[in-house]
This record gives structure tokens, C-alpha cells and sequence, in this order.
């Protein structure tokens, strides 16, 4: 199962994103695929921030249609809505040690836990932070 991360949901949504096409045609492919996907309950809450937010976009995505994304998105019948699960901890706690994370990249290693707990085999990211979790394939599918 590939999971998709917060940046490839903006560029995919954000008409204004140079990524925007290549990301957009990535999600669809996904989207109608027959092969299970996923997002990270994290990610879409910080796609919904980032893009509703007047400081990062102008003009910001107005609430109704980034909800309106992600319900979409929803929609797709392979998708899988991921978050923590029984045994979590665990996994987040060795990736923290591993990756000696702190700060902000503790919302990294949240994710890659989620999708190591999930059996996510490729995490689809445009953040290099996340080479810090060698435990979780990541790959960005934009170069």
C-alpha cells in the first residue's frame, strides 16, 4: 500500500503549485486505481491547515472546498483513512530514538509510525526529513 503525505495532497489541491499537475494525475491514478492507498489521518488534517491558511496562500483555499478535497478523495473506494493504532507506541518510540528527533520532526516521525504500523510499503513525500526513518520506505514521486 502506498500512503500519501501532506505536501502531495497540497500540490494535488493547489492550482497555483508548480507541482500542482504532476501531483493532481499521481492522487487520481491512485484515486482510481483497484490497489489499496492511503492518507494519514495527520496529513489530511495539516493539508486542511495549510491550505485554508491566509499567511501560507493568498488567497487560502476557503474551508468548504478543502473539505470538499478531501471528502473526494474520500470517495475513492481504495482509499484507507490510517491513524494510530494498537501497538503504536512502540513503533513511534523507535523511530523517535532512531531518527533522534526533536522538535518539529516529531510530526514526521507520527506519520512514518502510522504507515510502519499499517504495512505501508512507500510513503510518497516531497519532505527529505523523512530519510531520517530508514525503517520506512519514503519516495518522492515528483523528480
Amino acid at each position: 500500500m502506498i500512503a500519501v503525505d501532506t505536501n502531495i495532497l497540497v500540490y494535488a489541491h493547489r492550482k497555483d503549485s508548480p507541482w500542482h499537475e504532476k501531483s493532481s494525475n499521481l492522487v487520481r491514478q491512485l484515486a482510481e486505481g483497484d490497489r489499496p492507498w492511503a492518507i494519514p489521518w495527520p496529513c489530511a488534517h495539516e493539508f486542511l491547515a495549510i491550505v485554508t491558511h491566509a499567511k501560507i496562500y493568498r488567497p487560502p483555499s476557503p474551508l468548504a472546498i478543502a473539505l470538499g478535497q478531501l471528502e473526494s478523495w474520500m470517495e475513492s473506494p481504495g482509499l484507507v483513512m490510517i491513524g494510530e493504532p494498537e501497538g503504536y507506541w512502540s513503533e513511534f518510540r523507535d523511530m523517535a530514538v532512531l531518527g533522534k528527533i526533536l522538535g518539529g520532526a516529531v510530526h514526521d516521525a507520527r506519520i512514518a509510525a502510522i504507515c510502519r504500523a499499517h504495512g505501508v510499503q512507500e510513503l510518497w513525500s516531497a519532505d527529505r526529513d523523512f530519510s531520517r526513518f530508514p525503517r520506512q520506505k519514503v519516495r518522492n514521486p515528483l523528480i
